[in-house]
């Protein structure tokens, strides 16, 4: 495994159900299909889904989800899908435990003999307080881990606090379809420092479909790279830079300042060698959800970092996020 892949692996989370690129349901989940068998596959992560629209997933996914075998079979195990499940905001706790049921059912349909094989393992929903988190972690049992969606505008601290030796992780939106949606380097660089500091794994989602940092016409402004974020993540975790450098690798517009080999990562003078980067990855950077699972690796292809991007899964109307 080369440094790019050990960065690359599992990170991308399939969110083409959500902005800019919209893709409906049966779009989204033959896409999702097809990825899970194209030459890039080791970058996918998870398939994202509101618990709102589990009906739609159950009608388009018929016939794409593996099969789970009779008990008395001798069929192997199934690779199930792995999913998200987006819930209500942990100020609704109603609507929380109303989806925690329908995530239980879910679960419980896809593992019955003949069924569709899928799994939600994790769950991610906003909370304004760790008085929400807090109330939410109380209506979880251990089969399901959490996500907590973070305000970068306001004092990140508390929330994390509430996730601090919990199994769980924080969440940070880096993006959107607005410039005002998108966070600058002050606010990222804070959330993954109390991240770090707290021990609390983290995920971060919107607008991280390209590698690098750059003005995007689109939305009128700059958005942020996931060579910047995950690696300066990694880079942080395992002490290769403090927090001021941590800055200064978020604001980094210039690809050529970012390397990899077979045995670590650099960013200009920086290096990570594979055991720390492979940590950071599994402890830290967990991953980022993305519109487009292609439009990242073309892009890392593009810029000879990737030698094949290996997406010829490519649907139609999928774009970036």
């Amino acid at each position: 495994m080369t440094a790019i892949k050990a960065l690359m692996s599992e990170l991308i989370d399939f969110a083409g159900l959500f902005p800019p690129a919209s893709l409906d349901m049966g779009a989204t989940v033959r896409g999702f299909a097809a990825y899970r068998e194209c030459r890039s596959a080791d970058a996918l992560g998870r398939l994202i889904i509101p618990v709102s629209r589990f009906d739609e997933f159950e009608k388009e996914s018929t016939g794409l989800l593996p099969r789970v075998p009779d008990i008395d079979g001798t069929e192997e195990d199934p690779d199930p899908w792995a999913i998200s499940a987006l819930l209500s905001p942990a100020s609704d706790l109603e609507a929380v435990a109303a989806d925690l049921a329908a995530i239980e059912a879910f679960n419980d349909l896809h593992t019955e003999e003949g069924a569709g094989a899928a799994i939600i393992d994790t769950i991610e929903i906003a909370a304004a307080s760790g008085e929400e988190i807090d109330g939410v972690l109380d209506l979880l049992d251990d089969e399901l881990y959490p996500y907590f969606e973070l305000d970068w505008r306001g004092d990140v601290r508390g929330g994390i606090a509430a996730i601090a030796g919990l199994d769980g992780g924080a969440k940070i939106r880096t993006g959107g379809v607005t410039a005002d949606a998108h966070p600058g380097v002050l606010e990222v660089t804070r959330f993954i420092q109390a991240c770090r500091m707290a021990e609390v794994p983290f995920k971060a989602t919107a607008g991280l479909h390209h590698p690098i940092r750059a003005d995007q016409s689109s939305v009128g402004t700059k958005q942020f790279g996931f060579l910047n974020v995950m690696l300066g993540a990694a880079m942080l975790h395992a002490g290769v830079i403090n927090g001021s450098k941590l800055g200064e690798i978020l604001a980094e517009e210039d690809p050529r300042s970012f390397s990899f080999d077979e045995a670590s990562a650099g960013w200009r003078l920086h290096r990570i060698e594979m055991e720390p980067l492979l940590e950071a990855r599994s402890r830290f950077a967990h991953s980022f959800g993305s519109c487009s699972f292609v439009e990242p690796l073309e892009d890392l292809a593009a810029l000879g970092m990737l030698a094949d991007a290996g997406t010829e899964a490519h649907q139609d109307g999928d774009s970036g996020s």
